[in-house]
C-alpha cells in the first residue's frame, strides 16, 4: 500500500506575514492520518517554515535546487543549503522551470541527482504541452524526461523519490485532464519504471499536479495509479489544502 502524498507548491507568492498565517493555519488545522502533507514556500520563508512545523505532521520542501553542490554560482541555492533548513523534499523539474527558465531533461537529471546526494527526496514533474498532446506524443515526451533519469541516476534512485504528472496545458488553467486522461498516464509512467525494476515502480507515489481542487480532489485520488496531488494555487488556500489533504486519506485511514 502506498502512503498517499500532498504538498503544496506556493510559487512565488505571499509575504512573510501571509506565510506565517497560512502554516499555523495548516498545522491547526491538519487531521493525522495516513498520508504525507509537504508544503513548499518561497526559499525566503524557509527558516520561518521550519520553526513553525517543527514537531508538526507537515513536512518541508523547496521548490528548486541547483545542479551543483558550492561555488560561483550567484543567486543559486544548493541542496546542502536546503539541508540546513530542514527540507525533506525538494521540487525539479517543474514545467515553469522547464518552460520558463530552458531547464532541459539533462539539468533536470542533474538537479534530481544533487538533491538525492544530500538525502532529499526530489519530486520529479514530468509532463507535456497542450501541443504535445494534440500532436499526441505525450508517452514520448514522458518516456524521455523519465529516461533522463533513469539513465543517469538509476532506478533504486526512485525508491525515496515522488512522481509528479502535470499536464501543462492544465497548469493555472482551470482546465483538469479527466480522472481516466490522468489515470492512463499515471499508469504508463509506472509502466515505465517497471521496465527498470518492477518492485521500485509498485511502491513508487504518483501524483497528479494539475489544477487540483477540492471539488476533483475525491475523483482524481481514487484512481489506482494517482498516490496523491502536487498542489499549486489551492495550496495558498489553508482550507482548500487542508479539504484536498482530506481527500488523500485511504478510505480505511491506514
Amino acid at each position: 500500500m502506498r502512503q498517499p502524498f500532498v504538498a503544496g507548491n506556493w510559487k512565488m507568492n505571499g509575504s512573510r506575514d501571509d506565510a506565517g498565517r497560512l502554516l499555523e493555519d495548516l498545522v491547526q488545522g491538519l487531521t493525522p492520518a495516513a498520508r504525507e502533507v509537504v508544503v513548499c514556500p518561497p526559499y525566503v520563508y524557509l527558516a520561518d517554515a521550519a520553526r513553525i512545523l517543527k514537531g508538526s505532521e507537515i513536512a518541508l520542501g523547496a521548490q528548486n535546487v541547483s545542479e551543483e553542490e558550492s561555488g560561483a554560482f550567484t543567486g543559486e541555492v544548493a541542496a546542502s543549503m536546503l539541508q540546513d533548513f530542514d527540507c525533506r523534499y525538494v521540487i525539479v523539474g517543474h514545467s515553469e522551470r522547464r518552460g520558463l527558465f530552458g531547464e532541459s531533461n539533462e539539468i533536470v537529471a542533474r538537479k534530481f541527482m544533487a538533491a538525492a546526494r544530500q538525502g532529499l527526496r526530489p519530486i520529479l514533474c514530468v509532463g507535456e504541452t497542450l501541443e504535445q498532446r494534440e500532436q499526441d506524443v505525450t508517452e514520448q515526451v514522458i518516456r524521455e524526461q523519465l529516461d533522463a533519469v533513469l539513465e543517469a541516476a538509476g532506478v533504486h534512485a526512485f525508491v525515496e523519490a515522488v512522481v509528479a504528472y502535470e499536464p501543462v496545458w492544465a497548469i493555472g488553467t482551470g482546465q483538469t485532464a479527466s480522472p481516466e486522461q490522468a489515470q492512463a498516464v499515471h499508469a504508463m509512467i509506472r509502466a515505465r519504471v517497471a521496465e527498470a525494476d518492477d518492485t521500485i515502480a509498485g511502491k513508487l507515489r504518483i501524483v497528479y499536479g494539475g489544477s487540483v481542487k477540492a471539488s476533483n480532489a475525491d475523483e482524481l485520488f481514487a484512481m489506482p495509479d494517482i498516490d496523491g496531488g502536487l498542489i499549486g494555487g489551492a495550496s495558498l488556500d489553508a482550507d482548500s489544502f487542508l479539504s484536498i489533504c482530506e481527500s488523500a486519506i485511504p478510505a480505511d485511514g491506514k
